[in-house]
């Protein structure tokens, strides 16, 4: 791949462009807004001129809702060899393209399965995809050249190829992707009208349930609008088991024992249940999850404290696998929980206390 054209300069689009852009191919940028492709080009992702001639590939990177239109439009006019779209939902947008009647072997659906909470061009990063899932979703009409081209495209963004069938890829993300931030906005909309000394107590817990919550509302909207069935089945689901957890919290402030024990059994299930599906999360790289043993380390809330923790874990001779930081409230302190293989946690405690590192048991 020389040269490519990316449709669409937000997050996604302008974080592809990028990473193209640093493996030397000539990215031309194009926005229904030109003053956010001309932010892009400034960024370094490529130039805002309009191509001499077809490209090797268009990147479609316009919102859900879009990307059916945007790249009718681009096909008719012949801006590429190839076309991709890298929208959240695949299923819709081909439909679309096939009731249209376009030739669609130069086209491949793909997602990358990655982001952030923060929109828009500035937000964008060269190495957002690295190391992470970026579906792919031919049909028996792509032509062998447009999936070439596509996986040149991962592999330009340092991220890991994963072919699907595009209904399959909507059923999955309405599992790890849609219905999740659902369930996170309506967590954290029971803080909207907290008492203040409620909030203050949050902790990394609902730090960590409530975090993708913060995202743009209107980017959602166009998001779920393309994929509402999966999402609304699992989150049928998901009201079946709270309202019988809500039955079995009734029943633990009963008088009779026998419906306070019936109460224990349905919360146990559903916390079981919990269990079982979260040791099905991968873990490190993708890999089967590991279990870490963790040593909390008291830190100041100065410069240099995590570099210094990490630089004295290293002299031990210990990988630190992962890391969280709880801050502490009302006070310029925290707590760092690193993760580590359950053998290296008495070696890196050790060092880090000679080193006079508080930690906590």
């Amino acid at each position: 791949m020389r040269t490519a054209l990316v449709i669409g300069t937000g997050l996604i689009g302008t974080s592809a462009a990028l990473a193209l852009a640093g493996r030397g191919v000539v990215v031309h940028l194009a926005d229904h807004d030109p003053e956010q492709a001309r932010t892009a080009a400034a960024l370094g992702a490529g130039t805002d001129e309009e191509p001499a001639g077809p490209v090797d590939l268009a990147i479609i990177a316009a919102p859900p809702a879009h990307v059916a239109a945007t790249l009718a439009d681009a096909m008719r006019r012949g801006v590429a060899r190839g076309y991709l779209d890298v929208a959240s939902v695949k299923g819709g947008p081909r439909r679309e393209l096939e009731s249209l009647g376009l030739d669609l072997s130069a086209y491949i659906g793909s997602h990358p399965m990655s982001g952030r909470e923060k929109s828009g061009p500035l937000a964008a990063t060269g190495d957002l995809f690295e190391g992470r899932p970026w579906v792919l979703t031919p049909t028996r009409d792509t032509d062998t050249e447009v999936l070439n081209l596509a996986l040149e495209l991962v592999s330009h963004c340092r991220a890991v190829p994963v072919v699907m069938d595009a209904d399959a890829h909507d059923r999955a993300v309405a599992l790890v992707s849609h219905m999740p931030h659902l369930v996170s906005s309506m967590v954290a909309a029971r803080l909207e009208h907290a008492e203040e000394a409620a909030v203050r107590l949050c902790g990394q817990g609902i730090r960590d349930v409530t975090r993708i919550a913060a995202s743009d509302p209107r980017m959602w909207i166009d998001i779920l609008s393309a994929n509402p069935g999966p999402v609304a089945d699992l989150l049928a689901d998901v009201s079946a088991d709270l309202d019988e957890t809500v039955q079995s919290l009734r029943a633990l402030q009963s008088s009779d024992e026998a419906k306070r024990r019936e109460g224990a059994t349905g919360i146990e299930d559903v916390l079981r249940r919990g269990n079982a599906g979260q040791v099905r999360v991968p873990g490190k790289h993708g890999a089967a999850p590991t279990t870490y043993e963790s040593v909390v380390v008291l830190i100041d809330d100065q410069p240099g404290q995590l570099a210094r923790i990490f630089a004295d874990a290293g002299r031990a001779g210990v990988n630190i696998e992962d890391v969280r930081i709880e801050h502490a409230t009302g006070q310029q302190a925290g707590l760092v929980e690193l993760m580590v293989k359950p053998s290296a946690a008495p070696v890196l405690t050790a060092a880090l206390r000679e080193r006079g590192w508080a930690i906590r048991q």
